[in-house]
C-alpha cells in the first residue's frame, strides 16, 4: 500500500465517524500536536462528530484545567484518568440534554512525550478513550501506553495521529471484539514505529474482558515484545516497572511450578543479592514465559496461559511474557530501563543450548556476537546443578563441559564470573522431570504431587488446571 493510499484509509476511518451523526465527543491531546483532531477535519465533515479540541502545553494551564499532579509528572496514567474525567463529564453534562436521544458520547485524550530538540528522553505516552458504546449507556475505557520509534518528532506525531484515528474507529465499529480492536490499532503503519506494552479494557461493556489475555495479544500479534504482571496479577507497563531494578530472571514454561523452580529461585536470589553493589530492597526477580513455550502452532490455550500466570503468582512471582528466545535480546529489553544488575538463573540444559553454535548460525558474528551482547556489562549467569542418573555424578558449572573448540571461551566467562555455580541446591530434588509431571496431571492425582508446592497442587486440583482429570 503507498503512503497516499494508507492515508486515505486513515481520513476513511475519520470521515465515517464524521458522517455518523450519533457519534459526538472531544478529542484533547497533550505533548504532540493535534494529529488525531487534525485527522478528523481533514477528513471533511468533523462539525458532526468533534465538539471540542484541546491541547494544553504549559503545566500551569493543564493544572488549572485538570489538577495539578503530586509527583510532578503529567506523562502518565494518573494524568490520562484526569483528562478523561473531566472531558467526557463537560461533554455530557453540557450537551447531552441538548443532544439527540441517540448520541453515543466520547473523549480521546492522550498525555505524551515526543522526540524534541532539547531532551533524549524517552518517546512515550498513555492514551485512551471513554465512550458511550449505546445512547445514554454508562461509559467504558479503553487506555493504552505506547512507546514511539521513529527518530523525528514529525514521524511520531504522524504515527500518534493515525493510532488516534484507529483506536477511535476501533472502539465503536469492533467492540464486540476486542481482539480485533488490538489488531486495528496499527492499520497503516509501518512495522517497528510504534510498541504498545499495555491495554486496558474497562467499564460496563468490557467488564467481562480479561486484561491478562489482551495484552497477552499484544506479544503475539507482535505489537510488543514483552508484557509484565505483578504478582498480584494486574498489568504493569514495563518501562515503569523496570526503572532502575536489579533484575534476575527465572525462564521456564511452568507446566507446573515445581519444587525445583522455588529453590533455583532462592538460591540464584541469595548469591545474587550478596554481591557487594547489589540492594536487595531494589531487585525485582521475574519468572518469564517465551511466547514459544504457550503457543501450539500458532494457537495459545487461554486458560493453560492463566493457570500459569495464576500459580506463579501465588508464590509471589512478577510474571514476563516475552517473545525473545535468544538470551541477549532479553539482556537488551532490560538495558532500555534500568543500568542496575543482571542476572539469570539457567538449568544445565539451558547452558548446553546457550554454547551450541547452531543456535546462533543466523547471526553474522555467531557465538562470538551473541556473547558480545550477552555479556557487555557485567551480566550474570547462575547455573543450577543436574545430575546424571547414568553416572550418578552431579554437573555443575564448575565441571560443565563446552565443545573443545569452545572451552576457552567458557573457562574464560566461568573464570571471570560471568558464569557461577548455583551453591546450595537442594540434591534432593535434581530428580524431578517436568515432562513426567505434566503427564501425571493428566491422569489425575498421584506421585506428581511430592514434587509440587502444596499450593500448587491445591489450585490444579480444585480448579482442575493443566488438563488435571
Amino acid at each position: 500500500m503507498s503512503e497516499r493510499e494508507k492515508v486515505h484509509n486513515t481520513l476513511h476511518k475519520a470521515l465515517q465517524i464524521n458522517l455518523d451523526n450519533c457519534k459526538y465527543g472531544t478529542i484533547v491531546e497533550i505533548g504532540a500536536g493535534q494529529e488525531v483532531a487534525r485527522n478528523f477535519f481533514q477528513a471533511g465533515g468533523a462539525a458532526g462528530t468533534v465538539a471540542k479540541t484541546m491541547s494544553a502545553y504549559d503545566m500551569q494551564v493543564s493544572d488549572d484545567i485538570y489538577g495539578e499532579e503530586a509527583n510532578r509528572r503529567y506523562v502518565t496514567r494518573s494524568r490520562l484518568m484526569k483528562m478523561l474525567d473531566k472531558e467526557y463529564s463537560s461533554v455530557t453534562e453540557l450537551l447531552a440534554p441538548k443532544r439527540a436521544k441517540n448520541t453515543t458520547f466520547f473523549s480521546y485524550a492522550a498525555t505524551v512525550t515526543a522526540k524534541s530538540y532539547l531532551q533524549k528522553n524517552e518517546c512515550h505516552g498513555w492514551i485512551g478513550i471513554r465512550v458511550q458504546l449505546y445512547p445514554q449507556a454508562a461509559p467504558s475505557d479503553v487506555i493504552l501506553h505506547v512507546r514511539m520509534l521513529d527518530n523525528d518528532g514529525s514521524s511520531q506525531q504522524e504515527a500518534l495521529g493515525v493510532l488516534g484515528v484507529n483506536l477511535i474507529h476501533a472502539v465503536y465499529h469492533k467492540f464486540t471484539e476486542p481482539k480485533k480492536i488490538i489488531e486495528s490499532l496499527i492499520d497503516d503503519l509501518e512495522p517497528g514505529r510504534l510498541e504498545i506494552d499495555m491495554i486496558n479494557f474497562s467499564g460496563p461493556y468490557f467488564e467481562e474482558i480479561e486484561n491478562r489475555l489482551m495484552n497477552l495479544h499484544l506479544v503475539h500479534h507482535n505489537l510488543t515484545h514483552a508484557i509484565m504482571f505483578n504478582p498480584e496479577g494486574e498489568v504493569q507497563v514495563p518501562s515503569e516497572y523496570l526503572y532502575k531494578k536489579n533484575i534476575l530472571v527465572v525462564r521456564g514454561a511452568f507446566t507446573p511450578v515445581t519444587k525445583v523452580h522455588l529453590d533455583m529461585t532462592q538460591c540464584g536470589m541469595q548469591q545474587f543479592n550478596a554481591m557487594p553493589h547489589v540492594n536487595p530492597e531494589q531487585t525485582l526477580t521475574l519468572a518469564e514465559l517465551t511466547m514459544a513455550s504457550l503457543t501450539v502452532g500458532d494457537k495459545i490455550d487461554d486458560a493453560d496461559f492463566l493457570a500459569r500466570v495464576d500459580m506463579l503468582n501465588t508464590q509471589g512471582y512478577t510474571v514476563m511474557i516475552s517473545n525473545y528466545l535468544r538470551y541477549f535480546r532479553l539482556r537488551e529489553y532490560f538495558r532500555r530501563y534500568t543500568q542496575q544488575q543482571i542476572g539469570m538463573i539457567l538449568g544445565i540444559s539451558n547452558l548446553e543450548l546457550i554454547f551450541d553454535e547452531e543456535y546462533y548460525k543466523t547471526l553474522e558474528g555467531g557465538i562470538l556476537e551473541a556473547f558480545s551482547k550477552l555479556f557487555p556489562d557485567n551480566t550474570r549467569l547462575y547455573i543450577y546443578p543436574s545430575k546424571n542418573s547414568e553416572k550418578d555424578e552431579l554437573i555443575t558449572a564448575d565441571n560443565f563441559k563446552a565443545s573443545p573448540k569452545l572451552k576457552h571461551l567458557y573457562s574464560h566467562l566461568f573464570d571471570n564470573k560471568y558464569v557461577e555455580s548455583i551453591e546450595g541446591a537442594d540434591e534432593s530434588l535434581l530428580s524431578i522431570n517436568p515432562a513426567e509431571i505434566a503427564a501425571g496431571i493428566v491422569k489425575g492425582r498421584g506421585e506428581w504431587e511430592e514434587s509440587v508446592p502444596d499450593s500448587i497442587v491445591e489450585m490444579i486440583v480444585e480448579k482442575r488446571l493443566l488438563g488435571f482429570r
